[in-house]
């Protein structure tokens, strides 16, 4: 397939589908921007002038065709403080800083982090990401009168029962447009997107933050938007992960990056907060036939057409219509084979994903979950390499002892490895045979030297053989134990 005709069908393979999903898509940001927005303690056009910028240029410029990009309030927990003790000038330079070094990150590839984020960390951060997405509408239920339950009860029958009949159009579309004649028809009184906060009247306009460019501004800027940009890299590329196990198409990894930072920069010299992918809207438009770029187009584009030319209409939505639509989503994203999968996944495997789950939770922060997976990750994979290395004591022939070393040696077994021999009983010759093993790091090296050396010091004269290619280059770079010398042992 040609790079003109991959293209081609990432916006016009699609039409019908993602223009339809992302007409639904922009009726979901809104209520969602606008409730970041107060998290962040900005007026609600921030977040919805974010949503407009970061969603068209990720449509262009982003590596994930069919994924949602958008103000997010895990960006917006991060910017707290500095709205509070600095103001919303701080916010937006701190938005186009973020960008940069997302831009930077992708010229560096960074997004080849990705693969030490286990399967276990992503399903962590799924399941997690679907208590968060429910738990966030409970406001919007508890307390309410029963009106708002009856119309949450009626839209969810509309999302789920529809698709039955005619998949013509996305059913969370037709539950948000029955959902809002009906409250306007009976007058009903509850709660609507209005009452969340005013609509901008306004188109963005074009503007570098007014702050001092100085180097104690980016003394206060950096460490924000430091964490800005790991964070927004890390939910948008593993959100990239479950859009593609939803689509089977593959992500662009290092674009997306570069796609979300120029995404940053644009949203914060119009006037927006930092965003990135966002998996309930990824998941609203996927499961409603989006797949291209041009959904997140057309929700981009719809969403600001909404809220300046149409705030009247848009403004009486019943939040309980979108709160129906944000149950599906959660619903639809949780792994529900979690539960089975208990019995039959390794104990360590539960542990990472639950510990993701449990953290994630608790802090309502997505990098502090999958940081948790990560480090509980790197621990299961010390214990297991330690328990993949053997050293055997095979012999003594002539004064000669042979020791097998039988496994990988790397920085998670290094001191189990220097602590298998016998120092204090060392015969005159030690033949230490690496055939059945591999070396992979410096702490390797350094364990080898070790080894040597405190035989040396008790007067045994020590060969290391059996070294594959590897390893012996490695040895023969790093290795300091021959005669006070750079290299191996007296024999390879």
């Amino acid at each position: 397939m040609s790079v003109t005709y991959s293209l081609r069908e990432q916006w016009v393979g699609n039409v019908r589908g993602d223009v339809l999903a992302g007409l639904l898509v922009a009726l979901a940001l809104i209520p969602e921007a606008i409730a970041f927005s107060i998290i962040a303690g900005v007026d609600p056009k921030v977040g919805l002038y974010a949503s407009f910028c970061i969603a068209v240029i990720t449509a262009i410029a982003g590596g994930r065709p069919g994924m949602i990009s958008a103000a997010t309030g895990a960006m917006a927990l991060v910017m707290v403080d500095l709205v509070k003790d600095h103001g919303l000038q701080y916010l937006l330079a701190a938005t186009i800083l973020a960008g940069i070094l997302q831009i930077i990150a992708a010229v560096l590839r960074l997004n080849a982090l990705m693969r030490f984020v286990s399967r276990s960390v992503v399903l962590g951060f799924v399941n997690a990401l679907a208590i968060l997405i429910f738990l966030a509408q409970l406001p919007e239920l508890i307390g309410m009168p029963m009106t708002v339950y009856a119309m949450c009860a009626a839209g969810l029958a509309i999302i789920y029962l529809l698709p039955l009949l005619t998949r013509a159009v996305p059913s969370p579309l037709v539950a948000i447009i029955v959902l809002t004649g009906l409250s306007i028809w009976l007058g009903l009184d509850i709660r609507t997107v209005g009452d969340m906060g005013d609509l901008p009247d306004s188109l963005p306009v074009f503007f570098l933050p007014d702050v001092p460019w100085t180097l104690d501004t980016l003394k206060i800027l950096l460490p924000v938007s430091a964490t800005l940009a790991v964070v927004g890299l890390l939910e948008s590329l593993m959100t990239a992960q479950i859009v593609e196990d939803m689509t089977d198409t593959p992500t662009e990894r290092r674009r997306e990056c570069a796609g979300q930072g120029a995404a940053n920069i644009v949203a914060g010299m119009f006037g927006g907060m930092a965003g990135c992918a966002m998996i309930g809207q990824s998941v609203i438009n996927v499961s409603s036939g989006g797949r291209g770029r041009l959904s997140c187009l057309v929700a981009g584009v719809v969403l600001l057409l909404l809220v300046v030319y149409a705030s009247d209409w848009v403004s009486r939505i019943p939040m309980a219509a979108l709160v129906a639509v944000m149950i599906m989503v959660s619903i639809g994203t949780f792994h529900w084979k979690s539960f089975r999968e208990l019995k039959t996944h390794p104990k360590t495997a539960n542990l990472i994903m639950i510990g993701t789950v449990i953290v994630t939770v608790a802090t309502h922060d997505l990098a502090k979950g999958v940081l948790t997976g990560v480090l509980l990750t790197a621990l299961s994979f010390a214990r297991r390499a330690s328990a993949m290395l053997r050293v055997d004591d095979e012999s003594t022939v002539d004064g000669i002892r042979l020791y097998v070393v039988r496994g990988q040696v790397l920085f998670a077994s290094a001191i189990q490895f220097a602590n298998s021999f016998d120092y204090l009983h060392a015969p005159k010759q030690v033949v230490i045979d690496l055939t059945h093993a591999h070396f992979w790091d410096t702490s390797a090296v350094a364990a080898l030297d070790r080894v040597v050396l405190k035989f040396r010091k008790h007067g045994a004269d020590v060969t290391v053989v059996g070294m594959n290619q590897a390893t012996e280059w490695l040895i023969d770079k790093l290795g300091v134990h021959q005669d006070g010398r750079s290299g191996a042992s007296s024999a390879h």
